[in-house]
């Protein structure tokens, strides 16, 4: 169990951020959720920012933190947020944690940052986690594979069997590697009757592997085929939210948020009522404008 990165609301008071206001007409147990890969705060607007832009995955840009501004003011209406491609505390991102950065400005009150591969000391590259409810535990894994692949599982609530769980993850680019990972998560969650399986999971809803991933859990996949890759003309579903029955989805889009090369996608569950409503806290947020550091 590593507990270590999450933070409590860093002050007693507390405040609504702009955008947030319509979350309290929701249901108590009316869980609002996002997945992101931010791509550590590099836009990309066409294949040809991957040559011109390549120098930004490993030295600062005066871009990026704009950038994490405009992340978090999209981010501030949800209740659990999963990101992918966070840089860790590198050179690259000006030593800045990008999970607790996102955290303390889209109101966060607790987040973990999970590094999976290091670069010396230019990046650190790492899944993230934000809520607003406190977590009861939060573990780590490596997944199979080439070094830099992870997952994280989180527990909202004391009883395994009565809790909400939550797992991120992101998997590798060859379809072996992702059918390994694959099995190794599985084997993890199989038996888990309340869970989100979110991220950047590089392989469509008719893919090999989301078929033994759906076929080997209780996950289902009910995102219909929207299209997150590349943002700039989105061509191909790489990025999921996966749920156990247990869970009503609500309402499920792809958000209009060309900033990284996916887009990020968002999902509404209805919690059942055999579960405790997790209490949200929020903090206050820095007053920053979304496109300005």
């Amino acid at each position: 169990m590593t507990l270590g990165n999450l933070l409590g609301p860093s002050r007693d008071d507390t405040t609504v951020t702009e955008g947030e206001a319509d979350s309290h007409l929701l249901p108590a147990c009316v869980v609002r959720l996002a997945s992101f890969n931010i791509q550590t705060g590099i836009s990309t607007s066409c294949y040809r920012d991957y040559i011109t832009g390549s120098w930004r995955h490993v030295w600062p840009s005066s871009k990026r933190l704009p950038n994490l501004n405009r992340i978090a003011h999209l981010l501030r209406p949800f209740d659990l947020v999963g990101l992918q491609e966070v840089d860790g505390g590198g050179a690259r991102s000006h030593h800045i944690v990008q999970t607790q950065y996102l955290a303390e400005h889209a109101g966060f009150a607790f987040w973990h940052n999970q590094i999976n591969r290091r670069f010396g000391n230019i990046a650190l590259h790492s899944n993230g986690l934000l809520s607003r409810f406190r977590p009861d535990s939060v573990h780590d894994y490596k997944l199979p594979g080439l070094p830099g692949r992870g997952a994280l599982l989180a527990r909202f609530g004391r009883d395994p069997q009565q809790s909400l769980h939550l797992c991120i993850l992101h998997l590798a680019l060859g379809r072996r590697a992702r059918l390994r990972q694959i099995r190794f998560v599985s084997e993890r969650i199989r038996n888990i009757p309340h869970l989100v399986l979110m991220g950047d999971l590089n392989c469509e809803p008719n893919s090999p592997e989301l078929q033994l991933l759906t076929a080997s859990t209780q996950l289902c996949d009910p995102m219909c085929e929207v299209k997150t890759f590349p943002s700039w003309r989105p061509q191909k579903m790489l990025d999921h939210i996966l749920v156990t029955p247990s869970l009503m989805v609500r309402k499920v889009r792809v958000l209009d948020f060309a900033c990284s090369d996916h887009l990020p996608i968002a999902m509404e569950i209805q919690l059942p009522d055999s579960l405790p409503c997790p209490v949200r806290q929020r903090v206050v947020v820095p007053a920053v404008h979304p496109s300005r550091p």
